[in-house]
């Protein structure tokens, strides 16, 4: 929806709506607002689809400046004032913290936002934009009256336990709540009646452990059941740590509270050590598992560099993102191949992998491969007569490409290539799921556990948490489980990584790069938009 403005904007305090966005009126004048009688508003209402967070399109003029289309969208999180507009804030007990007494602006300007791109050119849109995290001047909760609780669900991933004690942390030291509960076993826990209190001196050094002092599991939503037992335990904030799936009923959950009317905060925490989580920068633990993956493939090098045509192949992490091997091969300097799901590869041919292996064989002596778990499985399936199957989760259940590849190549270089080779296969999975993390993923644990507290206190709910080009934002849950995050072949990153291997592309000649939709929403919109006239409010992005 473009509107044109003939004069300045002057900023004004964004005012909540009834639904999942926020719009300022004020800085629109021109804009028909509730008790407009334009037959154009009433007849194209802002509501898209549910589910969907609304996209606002604006089109604003300033004298002096020739902007034809400004192009700002604010992607909103839900506010529990939307639905309970009598709901009384007080002052954020912070004003009186001796800790941040020295910060110069303790509390984030209400109207502040982060773009989710940085790179533009002089007359492009500014595109998609969230609300930046941390605290607030005003919070909706009493803090002797919160009851909070905090869950983990999915597989396990490096700090893990340094967001649970630094969520219980930040809620008794920034807010001066005591009542916090540990549901146990992932979402079946709530209805399970597996809970334990949880305190500063519980949680005191569970950072320095691996896994999840809460223990998890996988499945088990129920959403009525969950908030049957929210609202008969008088809990008021809820905190859900977890990936994909997991956010997705944290969705569920937050809808289902609005419904019932509950004052109650639902705060995701985006949990997925394949780094697959869309628009945040980066997932906690990916830092932990690149670094922890070097000692993998470094026992690897030292293991084929050893002996006559060694040949090693570590198995890495990434069901279908391969950053984590994209990252780990760019560190170790040290790896010949690198195979991720986003790159299709073949064995046998000209630019095959049998091929590179034998070349590198005769140059080297030795070979390092690094291999994604999800790369090569529509292969692996073909040759076992393996049919779909999925885990409680709703994950596919991945078949074991590294030692389909081993078997693979030591056939093909003993009964065609009449060649002995010394074969290495190291899968450290577990070993790198289960570490505690790193310095920086303690560090960025305690931002992300703060930014979620910062948020329920606020009375935000049905939101995630993540850094976004580097600044901390509120992202509608949808947006982040809408899709996935991969690894775009035509990016930089992974051209300098076929730059350090000298790795063949697995491309033929008359074929092109896998087709993946490799523009951000708000690009792929404004085409929509321009050459159809299709609203932005109306686009399912999952459909294209």
């Amino acid at each position: 929806m473009d509107l044109s403005l003939s004069q300045s904007i002057i900023p004004a305090p964004i005012i909540p709506c009834n639904k999942s966005h926020t719009f300022n009126f004020k800085l629109f004048p021109n804009f028909p607002n509730s008790n407009s009688k334009s037959r154009n508003f009433l007849g194209k209402p802002l509501i898209s689809r549910q589910n969907r967070p609304i996209r606002i399109r604006i089109r604003a003029q300033t004298p002096n400046v020739n902007n034809d289309n400004d192009g700002f969208v604010l992607e909103d999180v839900p506010h529990l004032t939307n639905f309970l507009p009598d709901l009384p804030s007080y002052p954020n007990p912070l004003q009186n913290s001796k800790a941040y007494a020295i910060v110069r602006q303790t509390f984030v300007h209400p109207e502040d936002v982060v773009a989710q791109k940085v790179v533009v050119q002089k007359d492009s849109p500014r595109g998609v934009h969230f609300r930046r995290a941390g605290p607030r001047e005003k919070v909706y909760f009493k803090s002797e009256e919160v009851r909070a609780c905090i869950v983990t669900c999915g597989g396990l991933c490096p700090g893990i336990n340094t967001v649970i004690r630094e969520i219980v942390c930040g809620l008794n030291v920034m807010y001066g709540v005591d009542d916090i509960l540990g549901i146990e076993g992932g979402y079946r826990g709530f209805y399970s009646k597996n809970t334990m209190s949880l305190t500063p001196k519980v949680v005191n050094d569970i950072h320095k452990r691996g896994g999840t002092f809460l223990r998890t599991s996988r499945g088990g939503h129920d959403t009525h059941k969950i908030v049957d037992n929210i609202q008969d335990r008088g809990i008021n904030q809820v905190y859900i740590i977890g990936g994909d799936g997991t956010q997705k009923g944290a969705a569920l959950i937050s809808k289902e509270v609005e419904k019932r009317g509950l004052q109650v905060a639902v705060a995701g925490i985006p949990k997925t050590i394949d780094n697959d989580i869309a628009v945040i920068d980066k997932s906690f633990g990916f830092d932990t598992a690149v670094e922890e993956a070097q000692r993998a493939i470094n026992a690897a090098h030292v293991e084929v560099e050893s002996v006559e045509n060694g040949v090693g192949i570590v198995k890495l992490m990434g069901r279908y993102s391969g950053f984590i091997a994209m990252h780990a091969t760019l560190a170790s300097r040290d790896v010949d191949c690198c195979l991720i799901p986003e790159n299709p590869f073949y064995l046998e041919g000209p630019g095959g992998l049998f091929e590179f292996v034998e070349e590198r064989l005769k140059e080297n002596g030795h070979i390092v491969i690094v291999l994604a778990e999800g790369a090569g499985q529509e292969y692996v399936a073909q040759d076992l007569h393996q049919v779909d199957e999925r885990d409680a989760s709703g994950n596919r259940l991945l078949l074991d490409v590294g030692l389909w590849l081993s078997h693979k190549i030591k056939d093909h270089f003993t009964n065609f290539k009449k060649m002995a080779i010394n074969m290495k296969y190291i899968d450290p999975t577990y070993m790198i799921r289960a570490i505690p993390s790193n310095a920086s993923d303690n560090i960025y644990c305690t931002l992300l556990a703060h930014s979620a507290v910062h948020g329920a206190m606020a009375g935000y709910t049905g939101f995630t948490v993540g850094p976004v080009n580097s600044r901390h934002a509120y992202i509608p849950i949808a947006r982040v489980t809408e899709t996935q995050n991969i690894v775009k072949l035509t990016n930089r990153m992974w051209a300098r990584l076929l730059a350090s291997t000298n790795q063949p592309s697995f491309l033929n000649s008359d074929e092109g790069i896998p087709e993946k939709v490799d523009q951000e929403p708000i690009e792929v919109m404004n085409i929509l938009d321009r050459f159809c006239g299709c609203p932005p409010y109306m686009v399912n992005l999952t459909e294209l």
